[in-house]
């Protein structure tokens, strides 16, 4: 029953995320989401109290699947110990970004980009599931950081939660600054300098 239960509220939240992530949260309706899960209202309700907890649950649901990806090509904690140096995990997650945000398809944008200038004034509780969201894949950044300074790849002086951050932050720019342009060279731009902060030793 449970199985049943949360495989509709996942598949509600992936209809709504597919039209959300072209429209943003306020450009979409209710009966759009309604249309696009092929459910009548009462069975929305019956997952969610409103729009409001819909939207959450959203951010809550992009969240953990982006940390599950992010895990993988990380390989943080990996058991036994992954045998790639971390410096180039750290270049695959970026490289991969580049290639998704350049590329057309709105499903594979960041929502972190998307939304959080919307969510930030509009919802309170949207706004801490994208901001918990964030501080979590700087953390997991951190510890792979952290995990190239101790295997070799990374130069000893880096800062772990410092060089997370302002990565994070430069690569949020450069999507949004990518996304107002319709060109890719602020991506390209914010790869020199990653390259040239995650210079081997």
């Amino acid at each position: 029953m449970r199985t049943t239960y949360d495989t509709t509220k996942r598949h509600i939240l992936d209809a709504g995320q597919k039209i959300i992530a072209v429209k943003g949260f306020s450009g979409v309706g209710l009966s759009e989401i309604l249309s696009a899960a092929a459910i009548p209202k009462g069975s929305f309700y019956h997952y969610f109290g409103s729009k409001e907890q819909y939207g959450r649950a959203l951010m809550e649901q992009y969240v953990e699947d982006y940390l599950q990806a992010l895990d993988q090509v990380l390989q943080i904690g990996a058991r036994p110990p992954a045998a790639e140096p971390a410096r180039e995990r750290l270049l695959r997650y970026w490289s991969n970004w580049r290639e998704t945000q350049a590329g057309g398809e709105a499903m594979d944008k960041c929502l972190v980009v998307k939304l959080s200038a919307e969510v930030a004034d509009l919802s309170d509780d949207m706004r801490l599931a994208l901001c918990a969201g964030t501080q979590q894949v700087m953390a997991r950044l951190a510890d792979c950081i952290a995990e190239g300074i101790a295997d070799g790849s990374l130069q000893v002086g880096l800062e772990p939660q410092k060089t997370a951050q302002m990565l994070y932050q430069l690569w949020l720019g450069a999507s949004l600054l990518a996304k107002l342009q319709r060109d890719r060279s602020p991506l390209e731009n914010a790869m020199e300098i990653t390259l040239s902060v995650l210079a081997s030793p």
